[in-house]
């Protein structure tokens, strides 16, 4: 989206297109709706506009929910937007330290802020990207005084009044659809700059996952979070906002049975020391990504009587019919041949047409693997590629 397309959008007609659209899911539905509106007179900008945000509203629906209808998004913003539900827990942790004013620097689209204005928090959202600093105040004007949206750079953002800080650096060149990853010293503020804020007032700093943990301070609590199975981002807490005692913590989001999302977290005063290496016995474990980020495989190891498969491989093992929601858990049926020709015989031999591939410390593309393998039958299973030592395993098992 640029500006025109913005100011275009932002009138009665716009607003009121916009709000009529049905859901746009696929390219064809994108290009009817193009040809339709064209068709009844309206400007391209309008129409662009109106089509754009449609699609992006169905997208945002994962991770805003009925609240995507009546936000504003560009392609970018919506990406690295923190999901409302995950924006809401690190919104009640500035809530629960006992502060009322909370800065939004790099607020994005408004995500965050948003999570903080719902808890009754007052703030101070901005941006150094006009387009996104507009799109913000749209998506924050329900909360009235109690949101400001400025347009301008964290680093010159007058913090007086302010009790506490959420971060969000610009990690990726600047840009509304396409844009690439860049170094900490070239975010937008500097992480040393975030850091060196952190050690004066209570701050949060959303990050990567992946984040150098060598450049992780030693007094700040860093929290994972993983949400139905994909690590998400990595959150370092300071001040009065890290919490006594720990420094590493894996926060795990899945949804149960009834689709009910549950919040599960693992926490430690430091790096977890691993469980031994044993043989693979009846159940085979997968930790969480978050937990595996946070370095604390051997708390869950320990919890479940298991063991590790390979020093170097992240799979647990036990013969305890245990489980946890750190790991997912499946029940070994047998090791197979790695041996594509042979793997594949022996799981037609099994009836298994419907197969889960998963693999860790091996380089194989499941997708090709899966083409190769030839299945046929009505059963289905999971194949867990590996390595044991020097040794590339197939173990072959059902989820519990």
């Amino acid at each position: 989206m640029e500006m025109a397309e913005l100011t275009a959008l932002l009138t009665p007609e716009g607003l009121r297109l916009l709000d009529a659209m049905p859901p746009i899911d696929s390219a064809d539905d994108v290009a009817k709706a193009v040809s339709r509106l064209r068709r009844d007179g309206h400007s391209p900008d309008l129409v662009s506009a109106v089509v754009g945000q449609a699609r992006l509203r169905t997208r945002a629906r994962a991770k805003f929910g009925d609240l995507a209808e009546r936000m504003l998004f560009t392609r970018a913003g919506l990406e690295q937007a923190t999901r409302l539900p995950i924006a809401a827990r690190h919104a009640a942790r500035f809530r629960d330290a006992g502060f009322t004013r909370v800065a939004d620097l790099g607020c994005g689209i408004g995500g965050d802020a948003l999570g903080l204005a719902g808890l009754g928090l007052q703030v101070l959202a901005v941006d150094a990207d006009e387009l996104t600093a507009a799109l913000a105040a749209y998506n924050l004007a329900p909360f009235g005084a109690d949101a400001d949206v400025r347009h301008g750079a964290a680093e010159d953002t007058d913090l007086d009044g302010v009790d506490a800080v959420w971060l969000d650096p610009a990690r990726r060149t600047a840009g509304h659809s396409e844009t690439a990853r860049t170094r900490p010293e070239d975010w937008s503020p500097p992480l040393d700059w975030v850091f060196d804020l952190a050690r004066r007032m209570p701050v949060g700093v959303k990050l990567g996952p992946g984040l150098d943990r060598d450049l992780i301070p030693d007094d700040v609590e860093a929290q994972w979070v993983s949400a139905d199975g994909s690590t998400v981002e990595l959150v370092l807490w300071s001040g009065a906002l890290a919490r006594e005692g720990v420094r590493r913590a894996a926060l795990v989001i899945r949804r149960d049975a009834d689709g009910e999302e549950r919040a599960h977290e693992l926490t430690a005063e430091t790096d977890a020391a691993d469980e031994p290496v044993r043989d693979l016995g009846a159940f085979l474990h997968e930790p969480d990504g978050a937990v595996i980020r946070a370095r604390l495989i051997g708390d869950v190891a320990r919890s479940l009587e298991a063991g590790m498969l390979d020093e170097h491989i992240a799979y647990l093992t036990s013969d305890a019919a245990l489980t946890s929601p750190f790991v997912s858990t499946f029940r070994v049926r047998e090791v197979l041949p790695f041996d594509v020709k042979a793997l594949g015989r022996a799981l037609r031999e099994r009836d298994i047409g419907r197969l889960e591939i998963k693999k860790r410390g091996v380089d194989v593309d499941p997708a090709v693997l899966r083409t190769r393998l030839k299945l046929r039958g009505s059963a289905s299973a999971t194949l867990l590629l590996t390595r044991i030592g020097s040794r590339r395993t197939a173990i072959l098992a059902d989820r519990v």
